[in-house]
């Protein structure tokens, strides 16, 4: 037996279903789509329309599906688009590089995995698709929190769980503000042992139409690897380039974050 908040969470789930198909509709006729007692769809299309899931329609007394659920279905078409713009991008990178390649985007104060091909080298635990980390930690992440503004950076601090992972975690403000900050300075980000002893992974912004970054490409991979004989070089050279493009696919009309001639130091 489904439990109580189960079944409300239902009856609201049909009765968004009912104004999708039909909108303007009055708390009556939504009652007779659904089954549902009048008073029990009044009382639900109440609390809706405080959440802004629904809004007043053009009938008096009637209602219509709200913005919030627009916005809401903006953000997941987003993630997909992106996940679309990428694919191609991430294949070529995992071609050249042989290395994990991450697609991370923000959730609150995580950056979440929604894609992921796996490196031929070695098998990292550390962000499996759908798994998330910390905005401070790894370079994806990193990325993300780093474009944001310095009022969400000083937000972030004031709760971030800054226990060391590894010896190399950066765990006060100073170090991660320097971390951000140099990030904004290069274009990319370099994470060298700060999740996992023995991996370091490259990362750089993709900018959305509007020019906000609505995700972070990055590689991951043995340390010795990634650095290589030219300190990263090529990873950054190819992941900002890499990045650039995805950001061209999402509709970017800016120059994106190219690298600096000075790689991040280890």
């Amino acid at each position: 037996m489904a439990a109580p908040v189960v079944k409300v969470l239902r009856k609201a789930a049909a009765i968004l279903g009912v104004l999708a198909a039909e909108p303007d509709l009055t708390p009556a006729e939504v009652a007779a789509a659904t089954g549902e007692p009048r008073p029990t769809i009044y009382r639900l299309l109440q609390d809706l329309a405080v959440l802004g899931y629904v809004e007043e329609g053009q009938r008096s007394g009637s209602y219509r599906l709200g913005l919030e659920l627009f916005h809401l279905g903006s953000s997941v078409g987003l993630r997909l688009d992106v996940r679309d713009a990428a694919a191609p991008v991430m294949s070529e990178l995992h071609k050249s590089l042989e290395e994990t390649v991450y697609l991370v985007v923000r959730r609150g104060r995580e950056a979440v995995c929604i894609e992921r091909i796996e490196g031929l080298r070695i098998r990292s635990m550390a962000l499996q698709l759908g798994g998330s980390l910390p905005l401070h930690l790894g370079a994806g992440p990193r990325v993300l929190l780093a474009y944001e503004g310095r009022d969400v950076w000083d937000e972030y601090l004031e709760g971030a769980d800054t226990r060391a992972l590894t010896a190399r975690t950066p765990t006060n403000r100073t170090a991660i503000l320097s971390l951000l900050e140099e990030v904004r300075s290069l274009g990319y980000a370099v994470s060298d042992e700060d999740v996992t002893l023995g991996i370091t992974s490259v990362g750089a912004p993709v900018f959305d139409h509007t020019g906000a970054v609505c995700a972070a490409l990055s590689i991951g991979g043995l340390r010795s690897a990634v650095l290589g004989e030219d300190d990263g070089r090529r990873a950054v050279e190819l992941v900002t380039q890499g990045a650039a493009e995805v950001s061209r696919r999402m509709g970017s009309l800016g120059t994106a974050a190219r690298p600096s001639d000075e790689v991040a130091k280890p």
